[in-house]
């Protein structure tokens, strides 16, 4: 899909006055040199996540599979080679986070959903270091439903109900609980708290009645600041234990805003002007809303109504001394009037029809006093990428051109329209849905009908026109009766990639726009970006070669790196820098640090867990120096854009699924695959605390000789005076502890799990830091060690801090539990022609391929094994090439 920038004559176009140009030192030729360099210095990624199922279950897998492209090109990524990405509940809150490394743009994954999480609306959210410098709305962020069946007692159905009275939002939340056959609790205490933008509203206390339903009242009387939130219930069953439920509050009212949005940014008096319409519930989603537009006369000049997710669009003269009003009506038989946008005495209108699957037609539209004033330039760009410019002479009020389609990539493409100060003066997006740069996939031997546990067995055939591709694909097959598709809601490479990648804000049903090349969808699609368009470019920035505040380099391998000074701040050049691991095997590497202080340990492979220590020293291998590591700070969890997403009642939504997947679940248990977190029914366990909590110690935490804590240690000056006063056996000699039943050695010290070198004296470690000792002498607590135990051990291990990451306990020496890799899981696909398998097959996922590599013929094989269940299969294929050329193929088969 790499292009270069074109240049489009005159020949392409059916223009009168129109002409295109490249003219040497020309001020508008400037200006597109300064978008070259600009898009070059500051390109932009786009992530797409292929998700195995649109909707999950506590206890379920999520399985993924990630394309990450640079937008300049569309081809996979080489800008960065290291991927985030996160689960967050519906609270905003972090719950998992992956670290995984990328090669040409993919990678995959899975999160596991333990039975600890609770049901409700969940986010995926991808993003790489580099992609933060451009701000959290170009990250991938979806919501999806996660029910809890198979490790749940109370199930809640909520209706809201609303109201108004003056300036109070009036809400009565109706909460019904139930038990999983669905009877109700009947009488049962609940303790509530409604909070709204995470701020205490109300709480209270009360009882359910006969239905298990209980009466909530909300009282909003700040609805300009309090828009949404949640009601946190506990419910105290029978046998006394307390159950909470989170409940959302989308809304405080039923209102429904309604936007109008001039086609290419103003309403100026005697130029005809498209205009969209937007109408807007307070969940967030469409509403469609019919209405009439009236002069400051109050006469009806039109009767408009919106066609799909509250959007549509009308024509508007607007006459010179002119305002004009929409007066609107909801489908509850009210009406309220809204003001169009502020008519302007002078400026241009852009206006482009879309329609025509061949070429986009524009209009350039000029204000009488604008006529015979000079040139106007017409710009076409997609991310910065050039592919038409031309001057317009504006010789009269209305110039027309057409623009091939054929000569434009997919995606959304701006058109801006220049002034002759080079200024912006009227900008409008369109779509490309061109099939040149589109992998085409062919499904060779698919039978109709297959056997439950039948063998499936399909060739791929991928092209590009009529040319073999080598890409990689992700294949996802569940059943339908399990898993119903949603195909409208559907995200997919498609609506990711091309589409809402460049939106800002929520999309509503992503992929209506691609299932169907009709005029009606086109029109959809036009009216989408008429009303949720916006500039991606500043001009000002651009044309002014205004540098960006770049705050996070593009990250391409796991490296620890950081700086070495002297205790007054002084870089140290020269400096040894020594990095040890235990965490899974012994590791150690050292560095010396450059002119600056500067030191690093590039190109490195650790998992999650795994801690190292950093120490330092000058070149004359003195210790007081002081270390900083380079750390990033985590990306903020920003509110979910993703509002009309969210379910009030997951459980109930995903009813069907749930019991499923309950079946599922409760075979991989038998089977030991699957464990679920017992619940003790009103028993209070009263154990011995743990002595040494985090300890690494090989015998576990606490099984010593003898055992110091920080409490112990709060009035002592150090911690080789305490040992020689207070534990018996051991003496101290320069700083090294001696146990008097060993060999005559050092006690081997151990610190936070890393072996310390032999040098290391006890002093160096901050005694105010020191969370406990273990101190290890008898055989049976260092023989675990070996040779290492032969003069006895002492463990130590240090407080964690606020992160626990990140911990200097002494002068030039850190303890470091950076974020590494996973450890990746395959999904399971069961072989039953080679290994039978009595035992009930309930898969909700049938097949799962997160890197199908098609070969120089494009071809590439699926081979699988269906599950206990009939019902139609519902396969889906997404992938990318070399070229950046993107696939997307759906199809079904019958089991029975």
């Amino acid at each position: 899909m790499k292009r270069s920038i074109i240049i489009l004559g005159v020949g392409l176009l059916s223009v009168f006055g129109l002409t295109a140009f490249i003219v040497k030192d020309d001020p508008f030729t400037e200006l597109l040199k300064k978008l070259e360099e600009f898009t070059r210095k500051y390109p932009q990624e786009k992530v797409h996540l292929h998700l195995d199922k649109p909707y999950y279950a506590i206890g379920d897998d999520i399985w993924f599979k990630a394309y990450v492209i640079d937008s300049r090109t569309s081809e996979p990524t080489n800008i960065s080679k290291v991927l985030y990405v996160e689960l967050i509940n519906e609270q905003d809150s972090l719950k998992t986070q992956l670290k995984l490394p990328m090669q040409s743009g993919i990678t995959w994954g899975d999160f596991k959903l333990p039975d600890s999480l609770s049901e409700g609306n969940y986010r995926i959210r991808a993003y790489t270091q580099w992609m933060r410098n451009a701000g959290p709305q170009f990250f991938f962020d979806k919501t999806i439903k996660i029910g809890n069946s198979w490790a749940n007692k109370v199930f809640t159905s909520t209706a809201y109900e609303f109201s108004m009275e003056k300036e109070v939002e009036k809400v009565i939340g109706i909460v019904q609980f139930t038990n999983k056959e669905g009877q109700p609790y009947v009488n049962n205490e609940v303790n509530y708290e409604v909070q709204l933008n995470s701020q205490r509203l109300s709480r209270g206390r009360a009882f359910t009645d006969k239905n298990g339903q209980l009466r909530i009242p909300i009282l909003n009387t700040q609805p300009n600041i309090y828009k949404s939130g949640e009601i946190i219930a506990i419910l105290t069953l029978p046998d006394k234990q307390k159950v909470t439920k989170t409940i959302p509050l989308r809304a405080t009212s039923a209102k429904v805003d309604v936007q109008f949005f001039p086609e290419s940014g103003h309403l100026i008096q005697g130029l005809p002007c498209k205009i969209g319409i937007k109408a807007i519930n307070a969940n967030g989603r469409g509403e469609d809303v019919s209405g009439a537009i009236l002069d400051d006369e109050g006469t009806e000049i039109m009767d408009f109504q919106t066609t799909y997710l509250g959007m549509g669009n009308l024509y508007l003269n607007p006459m010179p001394n002119k305002t004009y009003r929409a007066k609107i009506k909801f489908k509850d038989g009210s009406e309220k009037l809204f003001g169009l946008p502020k008519i302007e005495n002078s400026g241009y209108v852009l206006s482009i029809n879309n329609i025509d699957t061949g070429k986009v037609g524009i209009k350039v539209l000029t204000s009488d006093d604008l006529i015979n004033k000079g040139e106007l330039k017409l710009l076409a760009q997609k991310d910065g990428i050039v592919y038409f410019t031309a001057k317009i002479p504006v010789s009269k009020q209305l110039i027309t051109a057409s623009i091939p389609k054929a000569g434009l990539p997919s995606g959304i493409i701006t058109l801006t329209l220049f002034n002759t100060e080079n200024i912006p003066v009227a900008e409008r997006i369109l779509f490309v849905n061109n099939e040149a740069d589109k992998i085409a996939i062919e499904v060779q031997n698919l039978k109709k009908n297959y056997l439950k546990r039948g063998n499936v067995s399909l060739d791929l055939l991928a092209t590009n026109g009529g040319k073999s591709v080598q890409g990689s694909f992700s294949v996802a097959i569940t059943n339908s009766l399990a898993v119903s598709p949603d195909p409208e809601n559907e995200s997919n490479i498609l609506t990711s990639l091309l589409l809402t990648s460049d939106l800002k804000g929520y999309v509503e049903k992503p992929n209506h726009y691609f299932l169907s090349d009709d005029a009606k969808t086109a029109t959809d699609l036009d009216n989408l970006l008429l009303t949720q368009g916006w500039r991606k470019i500043d001009w000002i920035a651009v044309n002014n070669a205004q540098p960006l505040v770049i705050s996070y380099q593009p990250e391409k391998e796991l490296q620890i790196s950081g700086t070495l000074t002297t205790n007054s701040g002084k870089p140290l050049p020269g400096g040894k820098v020594s990095l040890f691991s235990n965490s899974a095997g012994f590791f150690a590497a050292d560095t010396l640090t450059d002119a600056n202080g500067r030191f690093n340990f590039n190109d490195m492979q650790f998992s999650d867990s795994t801690k190292f220590v950093v120490q330092g020293r000058t070149a004359k291998n003195k210790k007081d120096v002081q270390l900083k590591l380079d750390i990033i700070r985590p990306q903020l969890i920003t509110a979910n854009k993703n509002t009309g997403d969210i379910t009030v009642n997951v459980n109930q939504e995903l009813k069907n699924y749930l019991q499923k997947s309950n079946d599922y679940f409760d075979e991989l248990t038998r089977k030991g695959l699957l464990s679920r977190t017992i619940m003790l029914k009103g028993v209070e366990i009263i154990g011995k605390k743990n002595p040494a909590p985090n300890s690494s110690n090989l015998n576990g935490a606490g099984n010593a000789d003898a055992v110091i804590t920080a409490k112990d240690l709060e009035h002592a000056f150090s911690i080789s005076q305490y040992l020689q006063s207070r534990i018996p056996g051991i003496n101290i000699r320069n700083g090294r502890a001696f146990s008097m039943r060993a060999n005559g050695g050092a006690m081997q010290i151990i610190l936070d799990g890393i072996k310390m070198e032999s040098d290391f004296t006890l002093d160096e470690i901050i005694v105010q830091d020191i969370e406990s000792v273990e101190v290890l002498k008898s055989i049976g607590n260092t023989a675990i060690y070996g040779s290492a135990g032969s003069s006895g051990i002492l463990v130590f291990t240090t407080k964690r801090g606020g992160s626990g990451s990140y911990n200097t306990y002494a002068p030039g020496i850190i303890t470091y539990s950076p974020k590494g890799y996973p450890i990746l899981r395959q999904f399971y696909s069961p072989k039953y022609d080679s290994k039978p398998d009595p035992k009930p097959d309930l898969r909700t996922t049938v097949y799962w391929n997160p890197h199908l590599v098609s070969n120089k013929e494009g071809k590439a094989n699926i081979n699988l094994f269906n599950t206990d269940q009939s019902g139609t299969y519902r396969v889906v294929i997404e992938g990318i090439d070399a070229m950046g050329n993107l696939a997307r193929k759906t199809f079904t088969y019958q089991v029975n």
